[in-house]
């Protein structure tokens, strides 16, 4: 696996080989020994999947607060989205600042996203699915949410929006004192 830094600390591009013959084609998606430095001490706890019908959908921007923030490692399995991180941390040099990454059922790249970076994507194709490892349970009580068009942010979606959740539309706008985020400990990554 080969393991590249984004310009938001924390946030990595993990690209996968894939091997192929006449029978077809083999990858690895996760191993803990070859993503130790950028894991640490983690360990995976869920395993996710989202399906998304409609090209131009957006889901997030997601986070979970402290103490239930977690790191999400995302693949695409099937389509193409824009995966988009958000970093929420106090104290970063990257506050506000997003990231984002085609990933593709073709490209085998994961987006590694840290404790206190919201993540969020619009799919890019129909009928795409995405692979969700996280290292901490999801809580409800402890999620919470930036909205995908709030100007603070700008993040420049590549395609018409053309479904989104109520939940994920009801997120607050931020303001200068940054009034709509709940930080509740979200500083730097835990290990």
């Amino acid at each position: 696996m080969k393991i590249s830094d984004t310009d938001l600390s924390g946030v990595y591009v993990v690209e996968s080989q894939i091997r192929g013959d006449t029978r077809g084609s083999f990858s690895r998606l996760f191993c803990n020994k070859e993503l130790s430095s950028v894991i640490g001490s983690r360990t995976i706890v869920q395993i996710n999947q989202s399906k998304t019908a409609e090209k131009g959908t957006v889901r997030g921007l997601h986070y979970q607060n402290s103490p239930f923030a977690e790191m999400k490692l995302i693949r695409c399995l099937k389509g193409a989205v824009w995966d988009v991180a958000l970093d929420l941390r106090e104290g970063s040099p990257t506050f506000l600042k997003w990231h984002a990454q085609e990933l593709t059922q073709e490209n085998n790249l994961m987006m590694v996203i840290p404790e206190g970076v919201a993540h969020g994507f619009q799919t890019i194709k129909n009928d795409s699915e995405l692979l969700y490892l996280h290292t901490e349970y999801y809580e409800p009580e402890h999620e919470a949410g930036v909205r995908h068009n709030d100007p603070m942010i700008a993040i420049e979606w590549p395609l018409n929006i053309k479904g989104m959740s109520d939940r994920d539309l009801s997120f607050p706008l931020l303001d200068n004192e940054f009034k709509g985020l709940k930080f509740n400990g979200l500083k730097g990554n835990k290990h």
